[in-house]
């Protein structure tokens, strides 16, 4: 026998015998109350999975407690665990569906939006349509409350963007979570991690996805926490950082991308945000990690796939990423205009966000207090930080994960100056002031191609940016956050949920994709500044590995341009100092630009060396214009930054007889670890 206890403001008890432990006997309820489960022990798994980290069928609860909604109008109704009557909040999940049982469709559905991982989704549902909704015993069999709230629909005045979704039946992993170019080739593909093995569905030409599966060997730590990606190794194909409880693990390529090695250095971390970034600016991805109950941890790499472990205030000579504990994300951004990569941490359960200005040399310095975002309480898991009202700089948006709402920080850089400006508060009547919605994700995109960065964070909705530092609330039903990227090459970014894609319709907005190819910079040209202009003014987007908490979206840069026809010019600033201009490129296209390529469209000679005779036959020569150094590797890329060979190298000659005709870029590396780059022509 179980009860559930419907409460009206009077306490009333009804008793039902095993009502709800099938589709087929789900409890009829109503929004009148607050209804409380004893006990997750129903004989019918919820299935289709529909939460947002949907997980494969051998990993399905074996429970679940069954309920029948069916509205007397149409509603925009909220489903939560997150109420008061949980205290302390507790780790639910659940699935709404409609059709009729045997054959249930996935509508809605929550994981951990609440705070302290409950469960919260708001949807729009139709009069006398019956929904079902499941609550399962993944995280617990304990009993709870939970609440179903009716409202009057909220209907947005024009929808920016909206949605189809597709299951793609590859998608099998026990973590789909991953969007990022795997195979070189730009476009990009999704890659799923399970226990042993990497499954990457490759995007192809025309559409549609192939998978394959790289087994991988020893124990691995399971991205539980959130995933990276990034060429750590510079053989052009992306390696996976997978952040867990306990620990991390590096998957890393080979130099053909058909295989994948684990390396698990050990460590205890209480792993939460992971990242990529070159920390020391030596071209090479460092691997990052927020710690949950300590100060922050990263691995550096010295260019020959040795990592060397550092703990922020605890290892001698480790660079400064703070002190304490709490640390949720990490967001590595330029907020000063200075050329380098800044790091932005969210906190919850006390202490303050930080900030980390970058000053050169590996010195990291805490301006959280100057830069007026130490402000407390705070609640939040991860930040979007982006150009929202494109100025020129980053502005902070603060997640919320319950407890204290988003907060909204504007950027008030004067470049002019060496003072640490205070960015300011503009919360208030931003639209944000107004949400009570909690996440512990929060990212930041332009998700309707109007040029201005909106952001996903919970409730089931797009906070669309209105321009004037203000957002308006969209809701998208079953449409829940995760990973980015354009999975149908058409300009428009899409969301992976579990195993749907959710496909952006185009809605006749201009865009421009860009990739990048480092040389001297790191492979996926990782903390480089790209601007546009146009009519629209000015666009900055930071190329980051991992933002929000959990996913890892696509290292492609995007920007919508609206209804604008025309781009003036594009500048990438790379990590390195390298500066690429493209002039009057076309719209509606992906950009792949390699490093120092647009410095020698003419000429082949730069200030520190000249290469001869150019073009070559079987060796090419370099003369050095200024002082003399000597070289100690040579590497040859094609134009797409892929490394084609590691040359043979005499007395300053570099051999090429083995290339095939066509353009290629040298990278030469001397005596004192410094990387040259320079076009040249193989006849």
């Amino acid at each position: 026998m179980k009860k559930i206890t419907l409460i009206f403001g009077l306490l009333l008890i009804a008793q039902f015998a095993n009502a709800q432990d099938t589709c087929g006997t789900a409890s009829p309820i109503t929004a009148a109350g607050l209804y409380v489960i004893s006990g997750i022990d129903g004989s019918e798994v919820p299935g289709p999975i529909c939460t947002e980290n949907g997980a494969v069928p051998s990993n399905r609860p074996p429970a679940g407690e069954w309920y029948a909604y069916t509205p007397t109008q149409d509603y925009t109704v909220t489903v939560s665990t997150n109420i008061v009557q949980n205290t302390p909040k507790v780790d639910t999940r659940f699935h709404v569906y409609t059709g009729t049982c045997g054959s249930l469709v996935c509508y809605a559905g929550d994981d951990d939006s609440g705070s302290n991982y409950s469960s919260v989704s708001s949807f729009n549902v139709t009069a006398n349509t019956t929904y079902y909704i499941a609550f399962d015993n993944r995280w617990t069999s304990n009993g709870f409350t939970f609440q179903v709230i009716e409202n009057p629909v909220i209907v947005p005045p024009v929808t920016p963007i909206s949605y189809v979704s597709q299951s793609i039946p590859s998608i099998v992993s026990q973590y789909n979570m991953c969007v990022v170019d795997m195979n070189g080739d730009h476009i990009d593909d999704i890659a799923g991690v399970s226990q042993g093995n990497l499954r990457i569905n490759v995007q192809q030409n025309g559409g549609g996805f192939v998978a394959t599966d790289y087994p991988i060997t020893g124990a691995s730590k399971m991205p539980s926490w959130s995933l990276a990606a990034g060429d750590m190794n510079k053989d052009g194909f992306n390696d996976l950082l997978l952040g867990a409880g306990n620990g991390l693990s590096f998957w890393k390529s080979n130099s053909t991308g058909t295989a994948y090695t684990n390396s698990t250095p050990g460590d205890d971390i209480f792993c939460q945000r992971t990242n990529f970034s070159d920390l020391n600016n030596d071209g090479h991805l460092d691997g990052f990690s927020c710690h949950d109950i300590a100060p922050n941890c990263y691995y550096l790499n010295d260019g020959n796939n040795n990592f060397t472990f550092y703990q922020s205030s605890v290892t001698p000579g480790a660079m400064n990423f703070g002190t304490i504990g709490g640390n949720y994300a990490t967001i590595f951004m330029d907020y000063d205009n200075d050329g380098d990569s800044d790091v932005f941490v969210s906190k919850c359960s006390g202490p303050p966000c930080e900030i980390h200005r970058n000053d050169g040399g590996g010195v990291f310095t805490d301006v959280s207090a100057q830069a007026g975002i130490n402000v407390t309480p705070i609640s939040s898991w991860s930040s979007a930080v982006a150009d929202f009202d494109n100025d020129g700089d980053m502005d902070i948006i603060i997640g919320s994960n319950g407890g204290v709402r988003t907060k909204f920080f504007r950027n008030n850089l004067d470049t002019s100056n060496n003072v640490e400006e205070a960015f300011t508060d503009i919360t208030s009547g931003s639209g944000w002031d107004t949400d009570t919605s909690t996440n512990r994700d929060y990212i930041a995109y332009d998700f309707d191609n109007d040029g201005r960065v909106d952001v996903m964070g919970g409730g089931n909705k797009i906070m669309f940016n209105q321009g004037g530092g203000t957002f308006a609330s969209v809701a998208y039903t079953g449409v829940s956050i995760g990973a980015i990227g354009d999975l149908n090459n058409d300009g428009y970014l899409d969301i992976l949920n579990g195993t749907n894609v959710r496909y952006a319709v185009p809605n006749g907005n201009n865009w421009v994709k860009v990739a990048l190819t480092g040389i001297q910079s790191n492979s996926n040209g990782i903390g480089a500044r790209i601007e546009i202009y146009g009519s629209w003014g000015k666009q900055i987007r930071d190329v980051r590995s991992g933002e929000g908490f959990t996913y890892m979206s696509s290292l492609n840069t995007h920007f919508g341009i609206g209804t604008a026809t025309e781009i003036e010019k594009i500048i990438i600033k790379w990590p390195s100092g390298t500066v690429d201009t493209i002039n009057n490129p076309a719209i509606n296209q992906s950009l792949v630009v390699v490093e120092g390529v647009t410095l020698a469209v003419d000429s082949y000679t730069n200030a520190e060396f000249t290469l001869y005779p150019n073009p070559a036959q079987s060796t090419i020569k370099v003369k050095w214009n200024t002082a003399t150094h000597t070289l100690t590797s040579a590497q040859i890329f094609d134009l797409q930054g892929r490394l084609i060979s590691k040359a043979a190298l005499t007395n300053q000659k570099v051999a090429v007889d083995q290339l095939e005709a066509g353009t290629y870029i040298v990278l030469l590396r001397d005596e004192n670890g410094k990387d040259y780059a320079q076009k040249f022509i193989k006849n």
